[in-house]
């Protein structure tokens, strides 16, 4: 995925989901520019922090709040980068979504993608084709 097609030009979600998904969008751009054993313990720390539910349509406009927030990033905001937003600022609502990262090694070359998932429903606002594999030491 590329980082245009990260970002969403469609305000989605209320004003709290958007003022969660830019914080949670900011403190994933803030994350990943760490060691990412601490990228990993915060997104360990989200996913105990969100007990409750989130609906799938409540999931997909908090992703696409997340996305429409990566506009206003200058620099690289794609799969990673929202995915992790979209998990922390669900984690900022009391929500809990999961941040799943892939790989697909056929055909050649090897490719990487992130998304975040509602636990017992699927991958939420992300394209994960059939070939995508789950990491279970890597679906936080």
């Amino acid at each position: 995925m590329t980082s245009m097609e990260a970002y969403s030009t469609v305000r989605s979600g209320t004003f709290i989901e958007r003022l969660a998904a830019t914080v949670g969008l900011a403190l994933a751009l803030l994350l990943l520019r760490l060691p990412f054993r601490y990228t990993v313990r915060a997104a360990r720390l989200a996913r105990r922090a969100g007990r409750r539910g989130l609906s799938p349509s409540r999931a997909e406009a908090l992703v696409g709040a997340v996305r429409h927030s990566a506009r206003l990033w200058p620099g690289r905001a794609a799969c990673m980068e929202t995915s992790l937003g979209s998990v922390l600022a669900a984690a900022l609502l009391g929500r809990r979504l999961d941040w799943c990262l892939g790989a697909r090694f056929t055909p050649p070359p090897v490719e990487y993608h992130a998304w975040a998932e509602l636990p017992n429903h699927g991958p939420i606002g992300e394209y994960t084709a059939a070939g995508w594999h789950h990491h279970t030491a890597l679906a936080i």
